[in-house]
């Protein structure tokens, strides 16, 4: 007889009651030990009638899991150790006490092994990066290093660089920069991941290529005002279009940084989780399989597959889709990109707490709806072939129009865990974007051009005009897919609570790694000034007594408006 007392016998019993109503069995393996590469998933089976899948938890699964919400390091470069030497530099501060710069000369060989030890870190503040010599510009550093590198210096208009400190000596052969915390390429990047790839590629002699290099001193409260404007005003290598100058604020920096840590769960049937590669900057996702070897570019893909790939204008896109802003990404990717970078600047300077983990989550599961509808219209017996574009874009915004007035929203969260859209969402989809390829495709009189029809407000108006009938035509298991209007603003809220603690922490640290003196500079001059009120100065009495004393998140948050403040009057 087995023993009825035990888990197992309970665990046996609960198994066999709900026998009926059982749709999968998922067995999990866990193991000390790392699964090997070569078989990443397993296909679904059977096990008495009912789907089986089957899941694999090993070490490297686990740090994965555990490491999501890592942060990276500043990169510091100490010359001295890495080189053996420093690099001659002119100060170049033009008698300012609140600003300094140094101009040099830095040996293509020592620019060429940073990267090559730091690669995509070098250039995170950089509009784009190295863009793969498709670029004509790139082509011609690459024959300028081949063909004529003592000419290099001369033909190339150089990098230019920021840093948070910078360490210099005085030596027999003049000034020296020994020592670099936090450098960044924000202009250059094409010019120095080229001399890394030609020197690799080409076998290409460095010894007689040198580049001009300024470098700024901007400390990191100042660097998402004044390296967006360097990378702007120093730009004349290169068309860079709206999208590339708006990649450095924060909103896009936010969810790069969501993009390297996140996991998303694994696939039905796949034994390995994957990320979403979110490229900030034009050609990040090129850039950083360059420099690795045939087996870390496989793993690389195996983390980041292609098709998990997006960039800023598909962002753009499938946000304003959904939000119903159609009208918008039917004037193509730069203009939609231009509307919506102004809305997120406006959202984020309301607050920033809105952008976070669940936010990311909710814009791939956009992703995935937008490219299955792609394929679902591509498929279509009425699809002829034109118009896509249009007919997903309304198709979309209309999903969400006819959820909204349901006073319900759509599941994000449950696609994220799956990352596929139910095939009840699919079937609903595909009557609604029929129904919109009837209306779009018939303007008003006088107009012939639909997709200049589809710019207008008048397209959408008239599509929306038609909700309350198309709605009628939907499955009714449609309707059981969407969760509550109440129950998404619980997750909104949520999620909103724990960004906003994360922001504080932030906030503390960036107050924490402003030097003493610019407080002390801020508290006399603001007094001076007659800048600050009462609590203002409160708040900078605090500040100058760290690390005695330490502001709360609080006081940390109003402490970085402050400094804000103190850059654009002229203080710091």
């Amino acid at each position: 007889m087995p023993d009825v007392t035990t888990p197992e016998y309970s665990l046996v019993q609960q198994i066999a009651a709900r026998r009926s109503v059982l749709r999968q069995v998922n067995f999990y393996l866990t193991s000390e030990r790392e699964f090997s590469t070569r078989n990443q998933s397993f296909p679904d089976g059977n096990v008495g009638g009912v789907r089986s899948a089957y899941h694999v938890w090993d070490m490297a699964r686990f740090q994965r899991q555990h490491s999501s919400r890592g942060r990276k390091e500043p990169l510091n470069i100490d010359f001295i150790e890495l080189f053996g030497h420093g690099i001659s530099c002119l100060p170049a501060n033009l008698g300012s006490d609140t600003y300094i710069s140094y101009l040099t000369v830095m040996p293509a060989t020592i620019l060429a092994a940073l990267y090559d030890k730091f690669s995509a870190r070098l250039l995170e503040q950089n509009v784009r990066t190295f863009l793969q010599a498709r670029a004509q510009v790139n082509k011609g550093i690459r024959g300028t290093i081949i063909n004529e590198p003592q000419m290099f210096f001369a033909y190339n208009n150089g990098i230019t660089a920021t840093a948070q400190e910078v360490e210099t000596s005085l030596s027999a052969g003049g000034l020296q920069l020994v020592r670099i915390t936090d450098l960044q390429i924000v202009n250059g990047g094409q010019t120095t991941a080229s001399l890394f790839h030609t020197q690799r590629r080409d076998k290409a002699d460095l010894s007689q290529v040198f580049v001009q290099m300024k470098l700024s001193v901007v400390d990191s409260e100042q660097s998402e005002i004044i390296v967006p404007r360097i990378s702007e005003y120093a730009n004349t290598q290169n068309r860079v279009n709206a999208a590339d100058f708006f990649s450095n604020h924060p909103y896009h920096l936010r969810m790069a940084d969501f993009s390297r840590r996140i996991w998303a769960p694994a696939q039905q049937g796949a034994q390995r989780e994957t990320k979403w590669f979110y490229e900030r900057a034009r050609g990040q996702y090129s850039d950083e399989q360059l420099k690795l070897l045939s087996g870390e570019q496989k793993l690389f893909v195996l983390e980041y597959p292609k098709s998990q790939m997006f960039t800023k204008t598909d962002l753009a896109k499938f946000e304003n889709v959904f939000d119903e802003h159609p009208r918008w990404v039917n004037l193509g990717s730069q203009k939609n990109f231009a509307r919506y970078a102004l809305r997120i600047g406006k959202e984020w300077e309301r607050s920033s707490d809105h952008f976070n983990e669940w936010y990311f989550k909710r814009a791939i599961a956009r992703n995935i709806i937008f490219r299955a509808t792609e394929k679902l219209v591509s498929a279509q017996s009425w699809y002829n072939g034109g118009y896509r574009a249009n007919i997903v874009a309304y198709t979309l915004s209309m999903l969400s129009e006819i959820v909204k007035r349901r006073s319900s929203a759509l599941d994000f969260l449950r696609i994220w865990n799956t990352q596929a859209v139910d095939e009840s969402l699919l079937e609903t989809i595909v009557v609604i974007a029929s129904a919109v390829h009837a209306d779009i495709t018939k303007p008003p009189a006088g107009i012939s051009n639909i997709s200049e029809w589809c710019k207008k407000d008048g397209c959408w108006n008239r599509l929306v005009a038609q909700v309350d009938r198309i709605s009628e035509d939907l499955p009714n298991y449609f309707w059981e897919l969407l969760e509550s209007a109440e129950d998404n603003k619980h997750e909104v809220r949520t999620a909103k609570q724990t960004q906003k603690i994360d922001n504080g922490i932030e906030a503390q640290r960036r107050v924490l790694s402003v030097p003493p003196q610019q407080w002390s500079l801020l508290l006399r001059e603001g007094t001076n000034r007659c800048l600050f009120g009462p609590r203002d100065l409160a708040l900078l009495r605090v500040a100058i007594q760290i690390p005695a004393k330490v502001p709360n998140e609080t006081q940390s948050a109003a402490l970085l408006k402050l400094l804000s403040k103190s850059q654009e009057v002229g203080i710091l």
